[in-house]
Formats: structure tokens, sequence, C-alpha cells
């Protein structure tokens, strides 16, 4: 995944901010990029806009409607200040390069559990458990649950239960803190798979003894669900959360204001010991235990490598439930902690941590927009008055620089059309989380995994009430205005305008979230390419690809026979980085050819696996970014200025996709003579929009061999291969994937080829259809 822009890294020294004490609390020097200069003037101009523009909408508040008129003033002032202090957060974005760990730390390694499933802290326990640098891995079962027990004991890690929930998650961990001794501790929830690197990409910043914790990302391996969008055929791939963990954390990691996020990331015991252990008394234990080690002047970090990998939010319940506990949560953390009274913090601090609060008054602003024109098309009640043409003056520059400069502020994660579709789809949320800053409530609610299965209307009713209303208005008002011309007709065009974007944006919202729900399917499947041979009973052999797996079930696209049916049973076998991985399965679907006469193109199938074979599919397909890696995939769009301004934004238009096939395909890679070494199986890029042809492989291959490339497709013939470059070196837990460049192509017919070279599978079989 893209991790941070590649523009111009400038070393900065950060302005100290001093408390009453005397004490530092931001950063002494961390190397930043600041804000492009181009996107630095787009921001002066929006500033100056922006002024200009609130000076005079001063002069059209309605008299005759003052409390609507100031409502609809005060909601713009909130849109501008938040955005002013979105600004400041990422004026200047961290780069940092994690330093090598000392050996002998003594790290405890917690993944807490409530009521999460075997399955699902199976993969999280296996993937935290071939993590690189020594460890002591703890379960801690909160429900006290004999499955849990026997799976910490299937897998050889340390079992921590009790018998009760008090604090939740927060107790759930202090309660592990007293019974363990590591001097650090990494926290992971229960859905969320770590990178074999992950400990020796963190635990090297804690050389400095006053970092308190270090904090990644968290990313997520389901890219069908409800906060990821992606259309067919496209490349990238956004998240709700994209624009947080790539931008606005490492704005906060300038002024050293990144908080923790309860998962993924590594605390240092004696700092929890100081501040008494994870904070309590809230629902997000995270942003309050931050606030807590910020203020005693701890440093933190962001490191900003996605190196763990969670579920998210697989339709609108989990999503919805999960955006109102935080929402209460810092409004918990608020009540306790004061934030801007805090005077442990610095002002930079105080600022960062406020943003992340008032993000859910939001929801507020919002509400206030989409019910507006319903009032103004219904009751003729206008919320400013002013002729059409000032309006236009001062409205149009003002709002077009709000959309470029959240784009390019945004440095191509923003997406604002899309985003505008999840503020609609969550501000009944985040206004309803923030009644608790009155009225708190501290019940602690675990965010639900899976396919809840449930019926969306309770949680769709917001949207369904503005585009209900504000379709509603529009007949109502154009029937008033042929009757008596009760607004004019520039007023009645405008809120008719608007009128119809709110209501096109919780269509858009209903539309997705229906979509979301009917994706039944109960595992996520991994676009991860795969060589894989199917011997299947009846004495037929077919080597194909393999692209879309999980560890039940898979897709193959191969020159399957015609006879092929469902129900076939087959032995199968596909090459993982520690070897081959064989399993049984039958056939339960099937994919034509193209034309009647084709043979299938492939089948969908089974996997019936041993409980070792299922653990190291498991540890290959989870805890690393491999799907987007070897398609492609990129999180990141091209901005206006970006687009415009080409050679200013050279590096960041080099966008992650370097490696973008159309597809890949089963291979094997015979060294030309066969006394100079094995053959291997490989699969190789069928070159994309990258223009390239790249070739993977689980073992590492001699790069001045001569090889002759077999690549299992309708373009029978072979290749000779002079030489292979190597690209990367891409890590998982089950070993290393090595991607090369092969350099002196030349294509050999098949009867130049020395016959004791061929392929164990005759020919014809082995044509795999891509």
């Amino acid at each position: 995944m893209l991790l941070c822009d590649t523009a111009r890294l400038v070393p900065t020294t950060l302005v100290m901010s001093t408390i009453e004490t005397g004490r530092p609390v931001a950063p002494d020097s961390i190397r930043s990029e600041p804000l492009e200069l181009p996107r630095r003037l787009a921001v002066y101009a929006f500033v100056l806009v922006g002024c200009v523009y609130f000076h005079w909408r001063l002069g059209t508040i309605n008299p005759d409607a003052p409390v609507f008129s100031w409502l609809i003033y005060g909601a713009e002032i909130f849109g501008f200040v938040t955005a002013l202090v979105h600004i400041f957060m990422c004026w200047r974005l961290s780069v940092r390069s994690a330093p090598a760990p000392r050996p002998g730390l003594l790290v405890d390694v917690f993944v807490p559990t409530y009521n999460e499933s075997v399955d699902l802290v199976r993969k999280t326990l296996l993937t935290a458990q071939a993590m690189d640098y020594p460890h002591k891995l703890w379960l801690l079962d909160d429900g006290d649950r004999a499955e849990m027990r026997a799976l910490a004991a299937q897998v050889g890690c340390g079992y921590i239960a009790r018998q009760d929930n008090t604090d939740a998650k927060a107790g759930n961990l202090n309660h592990a803190l007293a019974q363990t001794s590591g001097e650090l501790i990494a926290v992971f929830d229960a859905d969320h798979a770590p990178h074999r690197q992950f400990l020796s990409k963190t635990l090297g910043y804690f050389d400095d003894a006053e970092v308190a914790f270090v904090q990644t990302p968290q990313d997520f391996f389901n890219l069908d669900s409800f906060q990821h969008r992606k259309r067919r055929g496209e490349k990238v791939i956004w998240t709700e959360q994209s624009l947080f963990f790539r931008v606005i954390q490492r704005g906060k990691d300038v002024w050293n204001a990144a908080f923790y996020c309860g998962s993924c990331a590594v605390v240092r015991r004696s700092s929890l010991e100081r501040i008494g252990g994870f904070a309590v008394g809230t629902v997000t234990e995270d942003l309050h235990t931050s606030i807590r080690l910020h203020s005693q002047g701890f440093k933190s970090v962001y490191h900003a490598e996605p190196l763990a990998f969670g579920v998210a939010p697989e339709s609108v319940k989990p999503f919805i439930s999960q955006r109102v506990r935080w929402g209460q949560g810092a409004m918990h953390v608020w009540r306790k902690e004061g934030i801007l009274t805090n005077r442990g913090m610095s002002w930079a601090q105080r600022l960062c941590y406020l943003a992340s609060v008032a993000t859910y008054f939001d929801g507020w602003q919002k509400g206030v927009f989409y019910i507006a024109p319903v009032l103004v098309l219904t009751t003729a009640t206008l919320p400013l008055i002013t002729g059409i043409e000032d309006f236009l003056w001062h409205f149009v520059p003002y709002y077009l620089l709000t959309f470029l400069v959240f784009e390019e502020v945004g440095r191509g994660y923003g997406r604002s059309l899309i985003i505008e579709q999840y503020n609609m789809s969550r501000f009944a949320a985040f206004a309803w989380s923030t009644l608790a800053l009155i009225f708190p409530t501290e019940r602690f609610r675990v965010t639900p995994k899976g396919r809840m299965g449930e019926a969306v209307t309770r949680f769709t009713i917001p949207q369904w009430i503005v585009m209900m209303a504000n379709l509603g208005a529009m007949p109502v008002s154009l029937l008033l205005y042929g009757w008596g011309q009760a607004l004019p007709l520039h007023a009645l065009t405008a809120n008719l305008i608007w009128a119809g974007v709110n209501a096109g944006l919780a269509a858009a919202v209903l539309h997705f979230t229906l979509r979301v729900g009917r994706n039944r399917r109960g595992t996520y499947r991994f676009p991860i390419p795969l060589a894989a041979s199917l011997a299947f009973d009846r004495g037929d052999t077919v080597i194909g690809t393999i692209d879309d797996i999980s560890d039940n079930g898979f897709r193959c696209y191969a020159n399957f026979p015609g006879n092929t049916r469902v129900g076939d049973r087959y032995q199968a076998h596909v090459t993982l980085p520690d070897g081959e991985l064989r399993f049984g399965g039958e056939v339960r679907g099937l994919i034509p050819g193209e034309r009647p006469a084709d043979p299938g193109k492939g089948i969908g199938g089974t996997i019936e696996l041993t409980a070792e074979g299922r653990n190291r599919l498991e540890r290959f397909l989870y805890g690393s970014e491999l799907q987007w890696q070897l398609n492609g995939f990129s999180d990141r769009v091209r901005t206006p200025l970006s687009v415009s301004l080409p050679r200013w934004f050279a590096a960041e238009n080099a966008l992650r996709g370097r490696l973008a096939p159309r597809y890949w395909n089963a291979a094997r890679i015979v060294p030309a003579r066969s006394s100079a070494g094995e053959a291997h199986t490989v699969i190789v890029a069928v070159p994309g929009t990258s223009g390239e042809r790249v070739l993977c492989s689980f073992q590492p291959l001699p790069a001045d061999a001569v090889w002759r490339l077999d690549v299992y497709s309708r373009a029978s013939n072979p290749t000779v291969i002079t030489g292979l470059r190597l690209l990367e070196r891409v890590e998982t837990a089950g070993g290393a994937l090595h991607f090369y460049k092969p350099v002196g192509l030349q294509s050999v017919p098949h009867d130049r080829h020395d016959a004791g070279d061929e392929a164990e599978v005759p020919v014809e079989q082995q044509r795999a259809l891509a």
C-alpha cells in the first residue's frame, strides 16, 4: 500500500511548546514534508475568499427569520473553522524510517477477545505468533470460554481469562498487565492479523526513553466491506478511513499528537504504569489513554506503514454501531480530560485532539444542511436575503475552493464526493453520539464481526427521511410558486438544486447499503493468484491459476475438459512460500468458455484441509498486503492540481500500481540446461497499465542464469530469458515472495524444445485461459 507521499522531504525543527512546568511536549526534531507550493497557494486563496464570504454573509441575514438564518450561518462557520483546523493538522506530514530494534527486548503481545469467533481469533494468533522478533503471545479472554482456552493450547500461546467484564477492554488489558512482565506491550484486536515484520518495524522507536507508544495504521483485508469503495475493473480501492490513517495521523504526528487507536500498536509498560494502566471510565480506552500519556509529557510515534490487517464493518449495522461508540467515547473523554483546558498538553496537541472530538458535531451541521431546503421550499422562508448575482459571486468561488482545498490537503486520499456519501450515512449516528457529552452512558459494545444478515431499514431511517423530505418538498414548492410565487424564481431554482443534491446523496447511500447487504458470502475471498494443479478422480490433470481464494474455497481458471461437472472430486496442490500445499475438494460451480464449443474456462471449488494445512494457508493469506501488491491496488487518486501541474507532482503521480497487471498466469521456469538447477512454479503478470511483464517466485532465483519460461496460457510458445532483475522482496508470515523483471526475452517455437525439459502434464492440458 502507498505509505506516504514521495515529494521533497524537508527536515524541520519544530517550535517547542513549554507548559507551565517547563517540560517540552513536542518532538525535538522529526522529518516532515510540507504542503507543496501550488497547494499552499490554494489554501491561501481559500482562507482569503472564505473571510470575504463570511463577512459578506453577515449582511445577508434575514431579519424576518433570525433563528433560521443564524442557524445556517453558524453551520457554515462551523465548516470553515473545522476546515482551518484540518489544514493546520495536515500542513506538514511526518516522514519516518523504522530504526532497527535492540536485541533482547522483552515483548508481550496481547490479543484481547470477548465474543469473537474461534476462526477469527485463530487467524490473528497464527500471524502474531509468526512475527519475526522474539515475543510472548497472550490470548486475553474476557469471556472465559473453553473453546478459547483450547485454541490457545492448540496454537501454543499463553492464555489469561477473567470471570467478569469490569471496565471492558481496558479492564481486560489491565488484568493481563498485572500477570505479565514484558517491558513493551503490543496490542492487536481479535480481528487484526499482524505482518511478520510488525515488531521489527516498531520496536526500534523505543530507544527514545520518552516514547510511550508507537501506532501503525489500521488497515483491513476485506475489500468488499461497507467502508470500502471499488468500481469493477478499476485499481483504486478507497476506504472511509484512508484520509485519517494516510494523512491526518501523520499530520498529528508532527505535533506529537498522533493518538493510540487501541490496536496495531506497541505501548511501553512503564509509561502505562505512570498513568495507572490503560484508561478506564470511558468506552474508548484508546483515545483516553493517549491523552493521559501526552498529558504526562510522553512522546508518541506514528509509523505510517500498514503492518496489520483487520475486519472492516461488513454492513451498515456494525458500521453505525462503531461510529456511535467512537463518538460517545470522545464525549466521555472530553468530559473527563478537558482537552482545551488540559494544562499537560501543548496548544497544538489540544487543537489536534479537539479536531478529533469535534468531528462528531459534524452530524448536526450536516443535518441542518439536509433539512434546510425542505423548510425553504415548503414555507418560503429564506435563510439569506441577497440578489442572485451577488450570491453567485460570493458563493461559487468559496465552495469551489472548499472542494479544491479538501482534495489537495488530502493528497489524493480525500475523495470529496464519496466522503459526502459517508457523511450522509453517518450524520445521525454522529449527532446522537454527541449527546453523551450531556448524558454520558458508559456501556462498552464490541463491534460485531462478519455478515449480520439483518434488515437494514432501522439503520437507514435518517437517509430515507432526508430523501423523502427533499423529494416531497420539490413538487410542493412548484405548486406554491404556481399559485402565488411564494419564492423568487432564483431562490426557488437554487433550493430545488439543493434539495435534489440532498435526495441524490441519500439515494446513493441507500443503494450502496442495500447492495453491500446482499453480499452473503460468509468468508472473504482474497484476489491472490496462485499456480494450482488439480488431478480429478476421473484421471484428468489440469494446471491453472487461482485468483479468488479463502480457507474453504477458490476459483480456478484453466482449460478444463468439457466433461467437467459439479460434484467432481479432485486432489489439488498449490505452491506457497513455505512449500507445497495439498488439499482435496469438489467442483461447486462451472465458468463456461467464451463460446459453446470451448472447453470450460474455470471452476469454483471447495478446499478440504488438514488442521496444519489450514494454518499454513491462513498464515499466508492474512497479515500481509499481498492482494494490494499483486493487483496493483491503491487507495489514492490524482488530485486536480497533480493532474494540471504534473511537473510539480511528478513523484506523487507515480501512483501505487507500478505493478498493475491485467491478470496473472501460472507458469513454470526451467533452467535452459537440465543440469543447471531446479524448475520452479511461478506466476507471471500479463502486462496491464504498467506495460511490464513481471515474474513472481516463492523462491529466490539466480539473476544471471538463462531460463525457459512456460506459461500455461493460450500463448503456448515458451520464452527464453537471459536474466532476471529483482524488483522487490515481499515478506509474508509463511516466507518471502520475489518479484523479478525478465530481461532478454525471446520466444521459442515448441518444436525446438528439449523433450527432457517438458512439463509433467501434456501441453494441451497446461494451456490455462486467463
